[in-house]
């Protein structure tokens, strides 16, 4: 089954305790985030210490019900240009509101989830595929009627081989 719209964000609102991505593009195209890339790529940046928004607020009242989200993004060097942006737009200030974002840079190394394609997590239950063309433009989002262990275990290998944002970009 294909999620979108309300089914899509139903997720997000009914999860009990985890969601949980793994992304593994070096850029996805966004048209929302058109206008912000555009303001990165001229110069503009804001401050992760006073940035919020909605969605960092989101982030604020899940810990406070006790519920997390949290990510690792597979990536090798040189970061692309949508991975700085990134960085500075939404990973610096989610991390800092709370979310738990890991990197797991195969630059040097064998990537250990190299055949696993991006998906979200819920609760270690409810899998979601992301659907991606190869540029980073969405196809679309599709429920997994399978087992979940495989997923659960690609989460294992992902947060026990990357390292936490914060201290990533600190090199």
């Amino acid at each position: 089954m294909l999620l979108d719209g309300d089914r899509w964000r139903a997720k997000f609102r009914e999860f009990q305790s985890e969601a949980w991505r793994l992304e593994t593009l070096p850029q996805y195209l966004v048209p929302q985030e058109s206008e912000e890339l555009e303001a990165f790529r001229s110069g503009k940046r804001i401050d992760p210490h006073s940035y919020s928004s909605a969605y960092t607020e989101d982030l604020k009242r899940l810990q406070s019900e006790g519920k997390h989200k949290g990510r690792v993004h597979v990536l090798a060097q040189p970061l692309s240009e949508y991975l700085r942006f990134e960085f500075s737009r939404y990973y610096a200030p989610h991390a800092l509101a709370g979310e738990e974002i890991r990197i797991l840079d195969v630059t040097d190394r064998e990537n250990p989830l190299s055949e696993v394609r991006d998906f979200w997590l819920f609760d270690r239950s409810t899998v979601v595929l992301m659907n991606y063309e190869e540029d980073g433009t969405q196809v679309n989002r599709e429920l997994h009627d399978g087992d979940p262990t495989p997923f659960i275990e690609y989460q294992r290998i992902a947060v026990a081989e990357s390292v936490p944002f914060l201290e990533y970009v600190k090199g």
